[in-house]
């Protein structure tokens, strides 16, 4: 398979992973805790299911490295490329009842993303990106072209996490920043902002996964924008130890 024939697989799936949420959402579920005390439902489950079984299918030769497998113990070895699967990236949210979550599908070549589809089962957008050839939105209307914007005269939309919204670590990084506003929100819809340009910046405090960042990250850097190792200042790369991501930063053009 091509890569845009990869991507609209991404992207079909990442759709029908959302349906699945949206019916465990309307029959009712509940909240769970995992070892590492994160929550975790039936919708978790019953996403990942929708896309690990047909990703294998189609593409028997890439391992699919997924969220709750992992968490059950299911370990995948290193390969030049792999799928990063978050089936419902946003638990918190989804379990509190509100809308903010979402289904995250990335390829990682060689370290790096390659692309990158993400839904959002409240609304049904979903969005793509294959970096070096662009990054989509498609809705009920069809699939339009996006792109992060270059910073507005009148300052920066900051996205910052919700459940981290205290963290004392966000008001000194953004001192001397010309600030517009900031909106907390949850999960990897904080990228999908800066990529569609409705936002400028994603600082991110604390530790992710990999599965957490590599969807997103494909469609900011294909829609223009960039996400960065803070410790660094270099692209964040995949295939760290325990796919552990540090602080990082998602901005959109210079």
């Amino acid at each position: 398979m091509t890569d845009t024939e990869l991507l609209d697989l991404a992207m079909d799936l990442a759709a029908r992973a959302a349906g699945v949420i949206m019916q465990v959402r309307s029959r009712g579920f509940i909240t769970h805790s995992k070892d590492d005390l994160s929550p975790v439902t039936a919708a978790d489950h019953e996403s990942e299911a929708a896309i690990v079984g047909p990703l294998r299918a189609a593409t028997p030769d890439i391992p699919v490295i997924a969220e709750e497998e992992v968490a059950a113990g299911l370990t995948q070895v290193d390969a030049p490329a792999c799928w990063l699967v978050d089936p419902l990236d946003g638990t918190r949210e989804f379990s509190k009842g509100l809308d903010d979550f979402c289904v995250c599908i990335g390829l990682v070549r060689h370290g790096k993303p390659v692309l990158g589809a993400i839904c959002a089962p409240v609304t049904g957008l979903v969005w793509g990106g294959l970096i070096g050839s662009g990054a989509v939105r498609r809705d009920a209307g069809g699939t339009r072209a996006i792109r992060a914007r270059a910073v507005p005269a009148e300052g920066l939309v900051v996205v910052a996490s919700r459940h981290h919204a205290d963290d004392a670590r966000l008001g000194p990084f953004l001192a001397g920043r010309p600030i517009a506003q900031v909106i907390n929100m949850g999960s990897a819809l904080k990228f999908c902002r800066v990529a569609e340009g409705e936002a400028d910046l994603y600082p991110r405090f604390g530790p992710t996964m990999e599965w957490d960042t590599a969807a997103a990250q494909a469609i900011v850097e294909a829609a223009g924008g960039v996400v960065t190792d803070m410790a660094t200042g270099m692209r964040l790369a995949y295939g760290k130890p325990g796919r552990l991501n540090g602080d990082f930063l998602c901005s959109g053009r210079e």
